[in-house]
């Protein structure tokens, strides 16, 4: 039984408006990562996986890339990203996340960092 998890229907719009309206950190992060331009690594932007939308996913590597703003501070949002963080890595994915500053101060960085969890 092989329950279909990626880009549910009723998700659809909303994923799309997120694509429309991403913050600048993805903006930038998306230029390094569109077109395969990292290792040859196929990434999609706004993404769902089950009721997740994920900012980046590359599905070759089972790999999801999260952009943390401002937002992210607060203690209650801390808890449901790290609920969400575990529920992704249940289903057997591996979830790394980056502060949106780190993007524009040290994308070479945050880029390797993305490779490292590359499996060839």
């Amino acid at each position: 039984m092989n329950k279909k998890i990626h880009n549910h229907k009723y998700l659809e719009e909303y994923r799309k408006e997120l694509r429309n309206n991403s913050t600048s950190a993805e903006a930038t992060l998306w230029t390094f990562l569109q077109k395969k331009q990292l290792k040859g690594r196929k990434f999609r932007r706004q993404h769902s996986i089950k009721n997740y939308i994920v900012d980046f996913y590359c599905a070759s590597e089972k790999l999801i890339i999260e952009l943390d703003g401002a937002y992210h501070l607060n203690v209650a949002q801390q808890n449901y990203d790290q609920e969400r963080t575990e529920a992704l890595e249940n289903l057997g994915f591996k979830v790394l996340r980056f502060e949106n500053k780190s993007v524009f101060k040290d994308s070479a960085n945050v880029l390797e960092e993305i490779s490292k969890h590359f499996k060839s």
